[in-house]
Parts: structure tokens; sequence; C-alpha cells
């Protein structure tokens, strides 16, 4: 089986814009879940759908791989998924290294969807002693001295970071350096690369405040709405009764302060009630 030193995807090549090449992914999700409950043909507003973008934009997206499906029939998702599949160089073995097993790299290795995508761990690794030759995954942690032996003897092309920030950008060069061209960083850092090295970066973090972003949005929409909601009457009431509460206080503080200027007028008043002129001594 050819490895993934030995092929690359001709997407770019082709000229295929990187924002269709990101969109296939989502195409061949939809297709396979298609293909396995044994679903024939699909059309284009119904892939669109199931993939969340709009069926314009797939069919332009579909155009650069040479498919135009059947007017009144729509696309055979069969042949779909091999040509998408194709593409992305799923049709081979890809090797992959994790490098940095805490947390997040044991959660990486354990999961099960590389494997059915045409994704090999070759190997998981690690900088701390202590964590050599414990299982994780069911295959042992090798230390980092063993990185470039192990990224030689297994044809690696692509290295998956999940260590601490401080560490990536090492980490990155080593795997660079040792042949690894495409990485895929988990690292909350931005790794410099030189030419010809491809980097995807994965930010859990930045994700969370794009969402809280769009609920704070959806919350001053929703009070603004809630707001238009009301009967006139009901706004306008709402407006008098601040109006009318800001009239109150302003009343109440002119009284005060009239209150104040007569005490003390009275204060100054001699036996007649008249200010007099001269004070006594």
């Amino acid at each position: 089986m050819a490895t993934g030193r030995t092929h690359r995807p001709a997407t770019r090549s082709r000229g295929i814009p990187e924002a269709t090449v990101a969109r296939l992914p989502l195409y061949l999700r939809a297709l396979t879940a298609l293909s396995e409950r044994s679903v024939p043909t699909v059309s284009s507003e119904e892939l669109a759908t199931a993939a969340g973008v709009n069926s314009a934009k797939l069919r332009k997206d579909f155009s650069y791989l040479g498919s135009y499906g059947t007017r009144g029939v729509g696309y055979d998702v069969e042949y779909l998924v091999y040509q998408i599949s194709r593409e992305l160089g799923l049709t081979q073995d890809w090797p992959v290294v994790i490098v940095g097993i805490g947390n997040l790299g044991a959660a990486l290795s354990n999961y099960g969807g590389f494997a059915s995508r045409g994704f090999r761990v070759a190997a998981l690794i690690d900088a701390d002693p202590a964590m050599a030759g414990k299982p994780v995954a069911g295959m042992p942690v090798q230390h980092m001295d063993d990185l470039e032996r192990i990224i030689t003897d297994n044809g690696v092309s692509i290295g998956v970071i999940t260590t601490p920030a401080g560490a990536a950008q090492q980490v990155c060069e080593r795997l660079v350096a040792a042949g690894v061209t495409s990485i895929l960083n988990f690292a909350p850092t931005v790794l410099s690369v030189p030419e010809g090295v491809d980097v995807r970066k994965v930010d859990l973090s930045i994700e969370l405040q794009i969402l809280a972003f769009h609920e704070q949005r959806k919350a001053g929409e929703g009070a603004a709405a809630a707001e238009a909601a009301l009967p006139p009457a009901a706004r306008e009431s709402a407006v008098d009764g601040t109006s009318t509460a800001s009239g109150t206080s302003s009343g109440a503080a002119n009284t005060a302060s009239d209150t104040a200027a007569n005490t003390a007028s009275d204060e100054r008043k001699g036996p007649d009630g008249e200010v007099p002129a001269v004070m006594p001594a």
C-alpha cells in the first residue's frame, strides 16, 4: 500500500480553490451517510442542505472536480464518494504521528475516525520519560529522542502537535527537519514554518469565543425584538413613566431647595420679621 510520502493530492495543481477544498470533507461526510443508507442518487439541493451550504456553491465546487451531475436525476452518491476521496488523497494510507500525549493527545489517540478515513496513527510521542512505554489506545508511547527515526521508518508526512504552547515551535521544527510536510496544530500558538509546509490550526477557545459573540448578539436582538413587540401604548407608558419619575425627582429636589432657602431666610429675620439692616452687636 502506498504511504503518505509517495503521493501528494493533486488539488493545487488542478487549481481547486482552498475554500472549495475546505468544503470537500463536508460533502464527503454527507455523502458517506447517504451511502450507508443505500441512497443511490442525491440532488444538489438535498446534498447542500445536508452539508450546510447553498446549492449554487455546491454545484460550483463540484465543477472543479469535473462532476456536473445529471439533470432531473442528480449526483451518483457512490461515484461522488470515490471522486472526493480521491481528490482528498483518502484512497491511500497516510501514517500520522501525534506528539504530546497529555489529555488532548490521548483523546485523539483513541479517536476511531482516523483509520476509517485513511489516517493510520503510526506512533504516539512524548517528551516525558515517565510516559515512555505506557500504553495509550493500545500503542506504547515513544520518547521524543526517537522522533526522527520513527518518521523515517514509517514514511510519515503528517504530524499532529498537541503539546503546550511553549514547546510547539520546537516540536514543529523537529518534525519538519525530519521530513514532515503537513502539520495539524492544536497548541494555542502560531507556528512558523518554511515554504512548502502546510499547517492547519485547531483552537477550541477561539471557536468558543466566536460562539460567545453570536450568543451576545442574539441576546441583544432578542431584547430589541421584545421591546418592538410591545403595544404602542405600553411603549409610550414606559417612556412616560421614565419622564414622570424624572419630573417627580426634579420637583422633589426643587421643593427641598425652596424649603432650605426659606428656613435660612427666617433665621436672618429680626423680631418684626424683617431682615435688620445692621446685625446687633
